[in-house]
């Protein structure tokens, strides 16, 4: 169970993070990896460990926020491995901190182009190669607890992150007697580069409200990136996977 020899994946983000989190597990189960990120640097990285896994895995510089960025990228993908079956729409960030109410409709729409647009535009390639080859595939998207509950202070995070929830249930229906599952992963606090950056008091808030009496390791993302580019996941579609550590089910 959970082999995914001759699987192809791409991780959009995947020089760092969840991201690489992910592919390690999916290079682990088998899979070949594309990794599409910005930093070149970050990305030639990643691919070092990736191979030092034992996995075959590529870099291809991508802002996922350029439509034609994604289209280079994407065809190169396909000329390196010749297929995809799985595409992790990762890439992302916090977006604007402050009151909404004095956020601008330009900083609002740069929420919406960093954290949804981009997800729209990685998957569109990828789910037009999906429907010709007709031997289905998985979409899935970084969303967050965010999307639930909600922060303070960044309106802009928490409305994109509920959105591709959202974007996850309708192209599941779409998409899904096509054979194309669809899911949306939602972690709590991780440690990563990005959480690191967050107000103190949110960090031991969250610490504190772990039902489990730790806060998430990135080695704890690995498992849900292969069950979900796997086979034994064919009968999940458009739901939420929230990986939390009990945070959002403990009152702290």
């Amino acid at each position: 169970m959970f082999d995914l020899t001759g699987k192809v994946a791409v991780v959009t983000g995947g020089n760092g993070g969840l991201g690489l989190a992910y592919g390690r597990g999916l290079v682990k189960a088998g899979a070949k990896v594309a990794v599409w990120g910005r930093n070149a640097q970050k990305n030639a990285a990643a691919i070092q460990e990736l191979s030092t896994l034992g996995g075959d895995a590529a870099a291809f510089s991508c802002d996922v926020t350029d439509e034609d960025q994604v289209a280079e990228a994407f065809a190169g993908t396909i000329d390196r491995f010749g297929k995809v079956d799985s595409c992790f729409a990762n890439a992302g960030g916090g977006g604007f901190r402050g009151p909404s109410h004095m956020t601008s409709r330009e900083t609002w729409l740069g929420a919406v182009d960093l954290n949804l647009m981009s997800v729209v535009q990685t998957w569109r390639p990828v789910t037009e190669h999906l429907l010709a080859r007709g031997e289905g595939g998985r979409l899935v998207v970084t969303s967050s607890i965010a999307a639930h509950g909600g922060m303070a202070g960044a309106a802009g995070y928490s409305t994109t992150k509920a959105a591709v929830i959202g974007l996850t249930r309708a192209l599941a229906v779409e998409l899904g007697r096509a054979g194309i599952r669809v899911n949306a992963i939602l972690p709590g606090f991780i440690e990563t580069e990005m959480s690191r950056n967050l107000p103190q008091e949110l960090q031991d808030a969250c610490r504190r409200r772990s039902a489990i009496g730790r806060i998430g390791r990135l080695e704890d993302m690995e498992g849900i990136a292969v069950y979900l580019a796997s086979d034994e996941s064919d009968f999940m579609t458009g739901r939420e996977l929230v990986l939390d550590g009990g945070h959002t089910i403990h009152p702290g």
